[in-house]
């Protein structure tokens, strides 16, 4: 029998899952008299839960015994930011892209942040809880980013962060042609008294830094460069990249001035990790924006 049950945003209808397949069958099989398009933009306007976590990829793979809920007014209406999409969520953490200009949390007297955005929508929903950064992102970079809902969550992140993640890359427009296809740049990381970060191909006290980069599109000014980290030091990408002489474009300290975009060339697009809680894989990936693209 199918349920009606009250959760944020509307009212939901409930249905399980009879055998295996991708969600967005399942939609289309259920909700008989929906568009294509219809079913589509409830999922991207976060309308669909599985088994309580909101979910939007159309091709989630769904098994026998699992809930979903659809919801009856299509997007969430409680959250609403200019700089922050909601991408995922569930009782323990949010996964959001952040856009250009815009800090990762509060810093001296800048009010404008991700975590004050996140922290008004759980106060809006009725959520007892606050947002805890669980990894940061420069204020000109764009991307993904996890914000656990608790100090539980955020402490199980920040203890097992390395077997956690598995997957998390970058793309950038740098300064110049390529010469290489892909490589690796690995070194000491240090700051300085002034907050710069300095490179050593020696151990020089800081912390060692190992980036893999794939280059994905070039041209006689600019190349557009894939780069995976292997560790998460400040700065890591924005110095390897000038270490290799082709600086990101738009970077006001570690770049040559080379600057085609109103913006720092760096976005986190690709954050794969295994839940917290769950140990479900979870796999998240944003265009590369198209302002990048239209360079080549």
């Amino acid at each position: 029998m199918k349920k009606t049950f009250y959760t944020q945003g509307g009212d939901y209808d409930h249905y399980v899952v009879k055998h295996p397949q991708g969600l967005l069958d399942f939609l289309l099989e259920t909700l008989k008299g929906q568009s294509r398009t219809k079913v589509k933009a409830t999922l991207q306007g976060r309308g669909i839960k599985v088994n309580g976590k909101t979910v939007t990829q159309f091709d989630y793979q769904l098994t026998e015994g699992q809930k979903v809920a659809v919801s009856r007014s299509k997007k969430n209406d409680l959250f609403k930011s200019r700089y922050v999409k909601l991408l995922y969520e569930d009782p323990y953490m949010f996964v959001v892209e952040k856009k250009v200009g815009i800090l990762s949390m509060a810093a001296g007297h800048s009010s404008l942040n991700v975590k004050a955005v996140l922290d008004d929508y759980l106060r809006k929903s009725k959520q007892h809880q606050t947002a805890h950064v669980v990894h940061r992102l420069d204020r000109d970079t764009s991307g993904l980013m996890i914000y656990a809902k608790d100090m539980n969550t955020e402490k199980i992140f920040e203890h097992n962060w390395h077997d956690i993640v598995f997957d998390r890359r970058y793309v950038a427009v740098l300064s110049g042609e390529m010469e290489d296809d892909e490589g690796t740049i690995a070194n000491w990381l240090k700051d300085n008294k002034a907050y710069f970060t300095f490179s050593s191909p020696v151990d020089n006290g800081g912390k060692y830094a190992v980036t893999h980069f794939r280059t994905l599109r070039r041209s006689t000014e600019h190349s557009l460069v894939e780069f995976r980290l292997e560790t998460g030091r400040k700065n890591q990408i924005r110095v390897h990249a000038a270490d290799m002489g082709h600086p990101v474009c738009g970077d006001p300290k570690y770049g040559n001035g080379d600057n085609p975009l109103p913006r720092l060339c760096l976005h986190a697009y690709v954050l794969c990790f295994y839940h917290p809680v769950t140990g479900e894989p979870m796999e998240f990936q944003t265009p590369i924006p198209a302002e990048f693209g239209k360079l080549f």
